[in-house]
C-alpha cells in the first residue's frame, strides 16, 4: 500500500524506528558506506598489535630481534611456550589473578547492585546525599599517598583485600545501574507489596531477574578491570606469592623478572631476543580468559548499557 506522500507502508512499517524511506535516501546509503569503511579500518587497526604479538609468541627469537615478524610467524617455535608452562611462578600468579577477579568481581556487584536499587528510589530521605558523595568519587579523591597510608593502617597490606576492596564500587556502573533500576515499571514492585513481599524479596525476586542484561555487562566491567588491573598489586603487594599474573607480565616487561635469562639458556638465543618472545607468549596467555568470556556476555553489553543510561 502506498501513501499519498509516495511512501510505502510496509517499508515504513519494516523499521519503525527510522524516518519514512530513510534506507532509500542516497545520503543514508553514502552514510552506511562510509560508516562500514571507518569501523573497518579502525577495527583493522586494533587489531594489528595483537596479531603482531600472537605472531611474535610462536617465532623463534632471533626472527623477532631481526624485526621479521608481523602477521605470520617466523621460524615456527614452541619451546617458549614450553618453558612458560614450566614456570611456577606464573601460574601461581595466574591463579592469584582468578581468585582476585572472582572475589573481587563478587563483592563489586553485591554492593553496586544493593547501592544502586537503593539510590534509584525517589522517596528515600538522604537520596540526594547519597548519590552526591557518590559522584564526588568521580572527580576527587585522596591522593596515592593518603590512600596508601589508609591501607597500611588497615592492616590490609599484603593481603588479598588490599586489591579487592579499593576498586569495589565504580560510580560509572552506580550510575548506569541506578537509571536501570529507575526504568522499571512502578507497578511490579506495588503488585510484589500487595502479595506480601518485602523489599529484599523485591529486590531478588523482581528486580534482578528483570536485570540480567545490565548484571552481565557490569560483571564483564568488573572482571575485566580486576583481570588487568596492576598497579594496585604494585602499590599493595610485596610478595611474589600474591602477584597478580599482570603484575608479573610487568615486571618481566621491566626486566625484574629472571625469566627471561632462564629462557635464553633453554633456547639458545640473546637475552633481549628471547625476553621478547616470552613477553609475547605471556601476554597471550593472559588475555586468553578475557577472549573466551567476552563473546559469551558480548550480546548483553550493547543492551545493557543503553538500557541503563537511557531514560523513557
Amino acid at each position: 500500500m502506498v501513501t499519498q506522500s509516495g511512501m510505502s507502508l510496509s517499508g515504513d512499517l519494516a523499521s519503525p524506528g527510522k524516518p519514512v524511506g530513510a534506507r532509500d535516501t542516497r545520503g543514508y546509503r553514502a552514510f552506511t558506506v562510509l560508516n562500514t569503511v571507518v569501523l573497518v579500518v579502525v577495527s583493522l587497526f586494533m587489531l594489528y598489535p595483537f596479531v603482531t604479538v600472537l605472531a611474535q609468541s610462536f617465532s623463534s627469537p632471533g626472527a623477532i630481534k631481526a624485526g621479521l615478524v608481523s602477521f605470520w610467524p617466523v621460524g615456527f617455535n614452541l619451546d617458549t611456550y614450553r618453558a612458560v608452562a614450566q614456570d611456577q611462578m606464573f601460574w601461581a600468579s595466574y591463579r592469584n589473578t582468578l581468585v582476585y577477579t572472582l572475589v573481587g568481581t563478587t563483592i563489586a556487584m553485591v554492593l553496586t547492585t544493593t547501592f544502586a536499587f537503593v539510590i534509584s528510589k525517589p522517596h528515600l530521605r538522604g537520596r540526594g546525599v547519597l548519590i552526591g558523595i557518590a559522584v564526588f568519587t568521580m572527580f576527587f579523591n585522596g591522593g596515592l599517598v593518603p590512600n596508601y597510608v589508609l591501607i597500611s593502617s588497615l592492616g590490609l597490606k599484603n593481603t588479598m583485600w588490599a586489591v579487592v576492596l579499593p576498586g569495589a564500587v565504580s560510580v560509572f556502573n552506580l550510575l548506569v545501574m541506578k537509571s536501570f533500576f529507575e526504568n522499571l515499571p512502578q507497578e511490579l514492585e506495588e503488585a510484589a507489596q500487595i502479595d506480601g513481599l518485602g523489599w529484599f524479596g523485591i529486590f531478588g525476586r523482581i528486580v534482578l531477574p528483570l536485570s540480567k542484561a545490565v548484571l552481565a555487562t557490569m560483571v564483564l566491567f568488573y572482571s575485566v578491570a580486576y583481570w588487568n588491573d596492576w598497579f594496585t598489586a604494585f602499590l599493595y603487594l610485596d610478595k611474589n606469592d600474591l602477584f597478580p599474573v599482570t603484575l608479573f607480565l610487568r615486571n618481566l616487561i621491566a626486566g625484574a623478572s629472571s625469566t627471561a635469562s632462564e629462557g635464553a639458556a633453554a633456547v639458545g638465543s640473546t637475552t633481549q631476543a628471547v625476553s621478547a618472545n616470552i613477553q609475547a607468549v605471556t601476554m597471550i596467555l593472559t588475555i586468553v580468559p578475557i577472549l573466551c568470556v567476552y563473546p559469551f556476555v558480548q550480546r548483553f553489553f550493547v543492551s545493557g548499557v543503553m538500557l541503563g543510561s537511557v531514560k523513557g
